[in-house]
């Protein structure tokens, strides 16, 4: 009977976690394979299912850095599969999504085009760097965190940062895009990590932005909103 109780203790404690990080975790899925929302659904499926074969163990340990874990190592078997038919992986689309675009200044056409070049960008980097860079700057983890969640150092979470947003600078996708037309303080999340202007990339924001908030950070597939 004991025994019992306990399993339900924790089946109700899994369910509380998974209610409450599934949102920001399906999100993180969709960049790490690409911007596709149906394979980010069935990578974070397959993580859910992990971490509940395990939940005794990590429950009372960092049960989301786990699950993140679990993403990532999912998120490059599949890279490693899909290389040679890369452009096949479709963009998120439009429609998928719904969008403030009065809170950062950009119309609907800019907000789509640094969409789509910044999930082409991240695309062509190993996953390994796009793991680092979705961490990093999407769910803006500290480097600790980000090391926690991929197994490895935090020297190794900023040599593979700076790799990665030196070949997003370089990426013919990000070159263009637009920016803001707002006066006033940038948005949470700018360019300008990619762009360079500030010259400090510890205190510049996102690289990532135009995934994040306003628009990406509330985002959720229309079909979701409509149930």
């Amino acid at each position: 009977m004991e025994g019992a109780r306990v399993r339900a203790d924790e089946e109700l404690a899994f369910e509380a976690f998974v209610a409450g990080a599934a949102d920001r975790l399906l999100l993180s899925a969709v960049l790490l394979v690409g911007g596709d929302w149906a394979a980010g659904e069935d990578l974070l499926q397959g993580a859910f299912e992990r971490t509940y074969r395990h939940w005794a163990r990590i429950a009372d340990g960092q049960p989301e850095a786990y699950v993140r874990r679990a993403l990532v190592n999912a998120a490059t078997s599949r890279w490693r599969r899909l290389r040679a038919r890369v452009s096949e992986v479709p963009l998120v689309v439009d429609g998928q999504w719904t969008v403030d675009l009065a809170a950062d200044g950009l119309d609907h056409a800019d907000r789509m085009s640094q969409r789509d070049g910044l999930v082409r960008a991240l695309r062509t980097l190993p996953p390994r760097q796009r793991a680092v860079l979705v961490l990093r700057y999407f769910d803006d983890l500290p480097e600790a965190d980000v090391a926690a969640a991929l197994g490895c150092s935090v020297g190794s979470v900023r040599s593979q940062a700076s790799r990665g947003l030196a070949r997003l600078r370089e990426s013919e996708h990000i070159r263009g895009l637009g920016r803001p037309r707002a006066r006033g303080p940038a948005p949470a999340g700018g360019l300008d990590v990619l762009t360079n202007e500030t010259g400090d990339e510890d205190r510049v924001p996102s690289p990532l932005a135009p995934l994040a908030a306003p628009a990406f950070d509330a985002a959720r597939p229309v079909r979701e909103r409509s149930l």
